[in-house]
């Protein structure tokens, strides 16, 4: 089921026809049906990393089975090679991540009022609070607002409008440790290192 997700995502996401001209944008309602489909099936693409010349090789490949056309190779004997080819991206991919992860973790440890743990969480505080700290054993409520570090908001209390509850021992190793130093009332921002939060993910 994955091999093929992977394959229809290269399908449903390319906007080159075979001439090379750009496709019209979609007008109707199944079109933009269609197009929606695309993006959201696009996305098991990520870790490949393609550049324009592959997805030209990847749409004729999905030409040519779609449409019942000669295959030009053996997808049994290449199904091997398409793993391989998405570890060796997906693998130059984190280590970018890494790369970028590392920076951004400096710059904010070197922010004025920020510290950073011997974990490697780094905490700034934004507004001091008036009440106790947390204990690990906790249940507490928080407004959060999670950001990748392009940005990119992967969950946030704030923009459903109601504060989260849960145990403090139900979470990240970030917010465990984060939490238990602001008191409450307060408001920080936690800079969390891959180890402390989701990994590779």
């Amino acid at each position: 089921m994955r091999l093929v997700l992977i394959v229809l995502s290269a399908f449903m996401s390319l906007t080159v026809s075979v001439t090379g001209a750009a496709t019209p944008d979609p007008a109707t309602e199944d079109q933009k049906t269609l197009y929606a489909l695309g993006i959201a099936i696009s996305q098991s693409l990520g870790n490949f990393a393609l550049n324009e010349s592959e997805l030209e090789f990847v749409k004729t490949g999905i030409m040519d089975g779609v449409l019942k056309r000669t295959r030009k190779v053996d997808l049994q004997a290449y199904g091997p090679k398409i793993q391989q080819l998405q570890q060796s991206r997906a693998a130059a991919v984190a280590e970018v991540e890494k790369k970028s992860g590392a920076a951004f973790l400096a710059k904010a440890a070197a922010e004025a009022d920020a510290t950073k743990t011997d974990s490697g969480l780094v905490i700034k505080t934004i507004k001091a609070g008036t009440g106790a700290l947390p204990k690990a054993t906790d249940t507490v409520k928080v407004h959060y607002h999670g950001t990748l570090i392009d940005g990119t908001v992967f969950d946030s209390s704030v923009a459903r409008g109601e504060p989260a509850s849960f145990g403090m021992d139900q979470v990240v190793k970030c917010w465990t440790e984060g939490l238990q130093r602001i008191k409450v009332g307060g408001k920080s921002r936690l800079v969390c290192p891959a180890a402390l939060a989701y990994g590779d993910r």
